[in-house]
């Protein structure tokens, strides 16, 4: 088994990790997962302790108690004492008592109130679960965001180190042309601060890939992530209807766990108005008292017991508690209110995400395409002032600008193609698709 855990963690380093392999194993790993399902077992656990309260309970009892007069270890009646005078001499007292026995107690009516509870604790499971399911959408949204992060900062890196390939290659140049007196020094020093500060952000460039990349091993679970595999990114124009992503919406469950809070808040009024009805218990018992014979008994010392049994019905209705019954019902009617309020926020949000998230990606849209026709300009602006310094006519500002600004519209359009895709995995974690 170890071996086979060292394959597989040779195999992520070796040959990468995909999209999909990562959110699998964030999915099986991540605390945060662990945590909603406890959560989830929580109120599973919850609602069969709410159930086993129907049945009552039975219960091991044991008391002792010291009298100041002798007592008999059973209550008798005046006739059992004059039916046989002889035998009533014979009955044991005592004045330290002892008892041990079985009571089984159960309560058969409630006002519904355990039924009740029942009920809202069915609903807090059912919550718990689609909660684990947005904690799910949360998680993969939050992977493959990172993911995409980590492309996209590669990616710069990669056409950084182009960048600072070409300087260097002009820098090169310029300092044989400085030698053999064809370019002025000033223009070298330029090169050269050209030269070292793009080199200097390609570190750092290259540094936020490691910092991301641990972001993204400690959100999954693992401890170290190799290279990751490339995904492919198509830009394509926007077409959304925000009244039909509202309609899909209104199936989610970020809504449905809003409906389930109301009829959890119902059931509250509902358990809130039990303590109008009479309340109804069983109590049973049965067991044995014992006690050493008091001095006074015409048996002093002895050990004796005696079997005791009862089995009884009691009610209790409360007819006036100052306000209390109505002040709680009052409670779960405020909480049922605002469970509603609550839902028909969650509907203005979501609504309010869905444009944003469309409008996101209509700029990302127009930005991409813009930035292609940027990057196709600033390429032959720059290949024209190589042209023209080599020949003496531009100066040095003017062809470092031009390989600049091809640089800049590079990362802009590297940093438009993932923000776009990053707008789709948003839109989908929006509609919870993101978990299959």
């Amino acid at each position: 088994m170890k071996y086979t855990l060292c394959l597989i963690c040779i195999s992520v380093t070796l040959f990468g990790s995909s999209l999909d392999e990562l959110i699998d194993h964030a999915m099986e790993n991540s605390t945060v997962i662990k945590q909603s399902k406890a959560q989830m077992q929580l109120a599973e656990v919850q609602r069969e302790e709410s159930q086993a309260e129907h049945l009552g309970s039975i219960d091991l009892v044991g008391s002792y108690t010291h009298f100041n007069l002798p007592r008999t270890l059973i209550p008798l009646t005046p006739g059992s004492l004059l039916s046989d005078p002889n035998a009533a001499k014979a009955i044991a007292t005592t004045k330290d008592l002892f008892a041990t026995g079985v009571r089984y107690s159960v309560p058969l009516f409630t006002g519904f109130a355990q039924t009740r509870q029942v009920e809202m604790d069915s609903l807090t499971t059912e919550l718990s679960q689609s909660k684990l399911s947005l904690t799910k959408e949360q998680l993969a949204y939050n992977v493959a965001s990172l993911y995409l992060s980590i492309l996209g900062l590669q990616d710069m890196s990669r056409a950084q180190k182009k960048h600072v390939d070409a300087l260097g290659k002009l820098k090169h140049i310029i300092q044989q042309e400085v030698s053999l007196g064809k370019k002025a020094e000033i223009d070298l020093l330029k090169a050269e601060n050209d030269f070292y500060g793009n080199k200097s952000y390609l570190e750092v460039l290259k540094g936020n890939i490691a910092m991301t990349k641990a972001s993204l091993s400690s959100l999954v679970g693992l401890k170290h992530l190799g290279e990751i595999k490339p995904i492919r990114v198509s830009v394509k124009k926007p077409n959304y209807s925000i009244n039909m992503l509202v309609e899909e919406a209104s199936k989610l469950n970020k809504v449905h766990i809003s409906e389930l809070n109301i009829r959890k808040a119902s059931k509250g009024v509902e358990k809130s108005k039990s303590s109008l009805y009479p309340q109804v218990s069983l109590d049973s018992y049965f067991g044995y008292n014992y006690g050493e014979n008091d001095s006074a008994n015409t048996f002093p010392g002895d050990f004796n017991s005696e079997e005791n049994w009862q089995i009884g019905v009691s009610a209790k209705w409360t007819l006036y508690d100052f306000g209390k019954s109505d002040a709680s019902t009052q409670k779960a009617k405020i909480l049922r209110m605002q469970a509603t309020f609550d839902k028909e926020q969650t509907l203005l949000d979501i609504r309010k995400s869905l444009v944003e998230a469309v409008e996101k990606m209509k700029q990302e849209y127009a930005n991409y395409q813009a930035n292609l026709k940027q990057v196709a300009l600033a390429k032959k602006s720059e290949k024209i002032e190589r042209v023209r310094y080599k020949n003496g006519v531009s100066t040095i500002n003017d062809l470092l600008y031009a390989t600049s600004q091809t640089h800049v519209a590079s990362a802009k359009l590297i940093e438009s193609k993932y923000n776009y895709q990053k707008g789709k995995f948003y839109m989908n974690y929006l509609l919870e698709r993101g978990v299959k």
